[in-house]
């Protein structure tokens, strides 16, 4: 048991050292919770809650395998690498492509409420 406790240690110490070291696993925890916030206020469906979890998930995970990948490229290539820079920046590509699943799923959610809303309101 204490065995499986620390390995959570661990896994919460990654997490932290993504979120002081990494500007972009900051903001993509700021659009979270902002996105969580709307949600909320909207009434999102519970199937919509799922798309939405399922977003932040994967958007979270991949900016996490992001940092990993670089800092271990930086380990084992330190000076400038060709092939090291086209591993980073294919990452970083795995990133933005979760980025825009993530924003056109919000968007397809959102819209429809946000537009009902405002034409209640009107």
């Amino acid at each position: 048991m204490k065995k499986l406790i620390r390995s959570f240690g661990y896994a919460f110490k990654g997490v932290a050292y993504a979120t002081t070291s990494q500007l972009n696993f900051r903001i993509h925890l700021v659009a979270t919770v902002l996105v969580v916030i709307l949600g909320y206020c909207l009434k999102i469906s519970t199937s919509e809650w799922q798309w939405v979890m399922l977003c932040i998930t994967i958007v979270l995970v991949t900016e996490i395998f992001n940092t990993m990948i670089e800092t271990l490229v930086d380990l084992v290539s330190p000076g400038y690498n060709e092939k090291a820079g086209r591993i980073k920046d294919m990452s970083a590509g795995a990133v933005v492509i979760a980025a825009i699943f993530a924003l056109a799923t919000g968007l397809i959610i959102f819209i429809p409420k946000l537009l009902m809303l405002f034409s209640h309101a009107a």
